[in-house]
């Protein structure tokens, strides 16, 4: 008898867990169906509830959510940063450029509020030592404030050489402040962190994943690299503050990466979206005093006369900004799209408008890592390689390390340079910025940096990617299935 009703009571169990999962599942179909997203996005997440009910559910809950109707800052607030970068911006239409710039300049205007910033000056890094070296001398240098933030802030030889410097600068009484991403820097250790504190640095952790917020957070990654010195110099890019960055790691010979420094009225615009992050964590806004007049130290290779225009973007964003900034710079091509990235996951239109372009014989390039840091995410990349070489886009293998650079250069005069990978997760999930700028002499800089990295590449041949291994072939096709949520 007993055994009987250990049964009963077994199945009973295991019915109601059943009943519960399916209708949980079937709510959260129907909430994602009610919220009208990306169809592609909507039906993979429908896929995965269907095919893993229970794990399915979990994933929803941590991966799932959106949070579009979250309010970085209050409007006042908002109001009086903007006031304060009219300062030294303006409508893309005072400007001489020409009509294609002024629109492609205008779509960031509408997007996010940003303006055109003329007459900056800005510096490419393409190795992690020339870009540290020269941040470290600039944090040296800084008098008044310090911002900093980063995705990565690793407790390595050149997190600690970085920090030893915040610290220094902090006791001379230059205000600083650090924000970094809770789980980009999740197997940092307290005490690296506590250190800075301990040292009069004012320090946060973007989105702290806690267990209560667990499932609201972990999802949800600040991917931004910028740094704001005196109001002067601003740092924006791909590069963490990580050892790997400089020698490549444990994993690679080399790491590829692109960073700029820029001066000039456009450091306005990174000072304003580190204070967006800086309240949305609790901070208080500040209003740091206007640069001083006095000369900035230019590094070898600097380029003047650039007018820049930052965008940035994030889950609480209203549009898909950097994505939407992409498409029409890539649209707007006659000449040429090229393309760094280390993930390769582009949403719809963002696909078309490549294979467009390309059909169009615009001369369409993408520069990918042979190995990149996640097997799963170039899995995930290469499903996509077949329809668009089929379109005429020329994609190359970077072979000499982890290429892990995001730019995109359009025709003679436009480029792009940030955080922002050219997949999924960049476009919807994380907070990223990049930096669009207009100038020739500029983009020149950027396809010879392009033209050298191909030497190091090779080309990817329809003939022969058609022709490989059926598992590879399958295993894209499943991860494929997943890369709107990946």
């Amino acid at each position: 008898m007993p055994d009987f009703i250990s049964v009963l009571t077994s199945q009973w169990i295991y019915t109601a867990f059943a009943i519960i999962a399916l209708g949980s599942t079937l709510v959260i179909i129907t909430v994602i169906l009610s919220e009208n997203r990306n169809p592609v996005k909507s039906l993979a997440w429908v896929t995965v509830l269907l095919l893993l009910p229970v794990v399915g559910l979990i994933l929803y809950l941590f991966f799932g959510r959106n949070i579009k109707n979250t309010r970085m800052i209050s409007r006042r607030s908002r109001r009086r940063l903007r006031r304060r970068e009219k300062r030294s911006g303006i409508d893309p239409r005072q400007s001489a450029l020409d009509t294609p710039a002024i629109q492609q300049f205008l779509l960031g205007r509408s997007l996010t509020g940003q303006n055109l910033y003329l007459d900056n000056t800005v510096t490419v890094f393409t190795d992690g030592r020339a870009k540290f070296d020269s941040l470290e001398e600039d944090l040296r240098q800084a008098r008044r404030v310090i911002n900093l933030q980063y995705y990565i802030f690793e407790d390595d030889e050149l997190g600690h050489r970085i920090s030893d410097i915040l610290i220094e600068r902090a006791q001379a009484g230059v205000k600083v402040r650090v924000i970094y991403d809770h789980v980009g820097s999740f197997a940092v250790r307290s005490h690296f962190f506590r250190r800075l504190k301990e040292g009069g640095v004012e320090v946060g952790p973007f989105f702290r994943v806690t267990f209560p917020q667990l499932a609201t957070r972990i999802n949800w990654r600040n991917h931004r690299k910028i740094c704001i010195i005196d109001n002067r110099i601003g740092y924006i890019g791909g590069m963490n503050i990580a050892g790997r960055y400089i020698d490549g790691g444990k994993k690679f010979d080399s790491w590829r990466d692109t960073h700029l420094r820029v001066t000039g009225p456009a450091v306005a615009a990174l000072e304003s979206s580190f204070c967006v992050d800086w309240s949305f964590m609790g901070g208080a806004l500040f209003d740091e005093p206007e640069a001083d007049a006095a000369p900035v130290r230019q590094p070898e290779g600097a380029i003047s006369g650039v007018a820049a225009q930052l965008l940035t973007s994030g889950p609480t964003s209203q549009w898909p900004n950097i994505a939407m900034a992409f498409h029409k710079a890539i649209v707007s091509a006659r000449r040429r799209v090229y393309i760094q990235t280390p993930y390769f996951l582009p949403n719809d239109s963002l696909l078309k408008a490549l294979q467009t372009a390309a059909l169009a014989h615009v001369d369409v390039r993408v520069m990918l890592p042979e190995r990149s840091d996640s097997a799963m995410l170039s899995l995930a990349s290469a499903s996509y390689l077949a329809e668009c070489l089929r379109a005429g886009v020329k994609f190359y293998f970077y072979k000499a390390g982890m290429l892990h650079s995001k730019m995109l250069i359009i025709d003679d005069d436009l480029s792009s340079v940030g955080s922002t990978n050219f997949d999924f997760r960049s476009f919807e999930c994380n907070f990223e910025a990049n930096i669009f700028i207009h100038s020739k002499e500029f983009t020149s800089k950027l396809l010879e940096i392009f033209k050298d990295d191909l030497t190091c590449c090779e080309r990817v041949k329809p003939t022969r990617w058609r022709h490989r291994p059926t598992s590879q072939k399958i295993g894209e096709s499943v991860l494929r299935l997943l890369s709107p949520i990946l």
